[in-house]
């Protein structure tokens, strides 16, 4: 099993990037995805997260309303689209797939495999 995240990379304060997780050796239709990411000497914490069809979503507070996770299961692949971005926002991006479990599980022990992160840096 493989997640591959990209599309980090630096962008300046209020600008946006959109960061996708492509998955291969395995479905991701019957998983529960999500995207967290930590920042130089601090713990990996929990982003974004969408149930196995998109249809429920769930965001920590920092990122409501400035981020957006979606996902296309024919593509296999999960999307987190980052607007208003904001220097604290500067961390690696990992995404993860959790095999059993609700989208409101925020803890990392929660989810069965990661990627292998992607940087994003925001400028002020």
């Amino acid at each position: 099993v493989q997640l591959q995240a990209s599309g980090g990379g630096l962008v300046q304060a209020g600008g946006s990037l959109r960061l996708s997780c492509a998955a291969s050796g395995l479905t991701l239709s019957s998983s529960v995805m999500g995207w967290f990411r930590q920042a130089p000497g601090q713990e990996r914490e929990f982003v974004a997260a969408v149930n196995w069809n998109g249809g429920r979503t769930y965001y920590a507070d920092s990122v409501n309303g400035r981020f957006t996770i979606s996902r296309d299961n024919a593509k296999n692949t999960v999307y987190l689209q980052m607007g208003s971005l904001k220097p604290e926002d500067t961390a690696v991006y990992y995404c993860a797939a959790m095999l059993s479990g609700t989208h409101t599980n925020t803890a990392r022990g929660d989810y069965d495999y990661w990627g292998q992160g992607t940087q994003v840096t925001v400028s002020s």
